[in-house]
């Protein structure tokens, strides 16, 4: 199975970001763990479950030296985090992540296959117009797709 869906929900004033029940069964029936480590992606966050964050990191690790690798270390895999859930399905953003995808009260939860994405209602916004005025320019790779 894969994420798939697109969520609006909350974080709490702890910090607390509500995660769907499909994502929660998705991760413990598919990758057999609940855990999620969450890290900077463009202007939002990104979840990945723990085998699959594991896998980017043996990639990472792999990759030759230089300043490529350096900024994906730095940017990447320095500031993530992981996170497990509470019994209410929430999962606790670090505020300095919080801060970096301009999170408050009201978020969007999106499925992105092997990952989730948790953006603020307004970025989302923001991210899909220009998403949809991208794809406007690739009418032939949306009709290979079915779209």
């Amino acid at each position: 199975m894969v994420f798939q869906g697109e969520f609006n929900n909350s974080i709490d004033p702890k910090g607390r970001a509500s995660i769907p029940a499909r994502f929660r069964e998705i991760l413990k029936g598919t990758f057999g763990d609940e855990r999620l480590v969450v890290t900077k992606r463009r202007d939002a966050l990104v979840a990945y479950p723990l085998p699959e964050w594991n896998a980017i990191l043996e990639r990472v690790q792999d990759m030759r030296g230089g300043t490529v690798k350096d900024d994906i270390l730095r940017t990447r895999v320095a500031p993530a985090a992981e996170c497990s859930f509470d019994r209410q399905g929430r999962i606790q953003l670090p505020q300095s992540l919080r801060t970096y995808a301009a999170l408050e009260k009201e978020v969007v939860v999106v499925g992105m296959f092997n990952k989730i994405e948790i953006w603020s209602q307004l970025r989302h916004a923001e991210e899909t117009r220009a998403s949809e005025d991208r794809l406007n320019t690739a009418q032939e790779v949306l009709a290979e797709t079915g779209f």
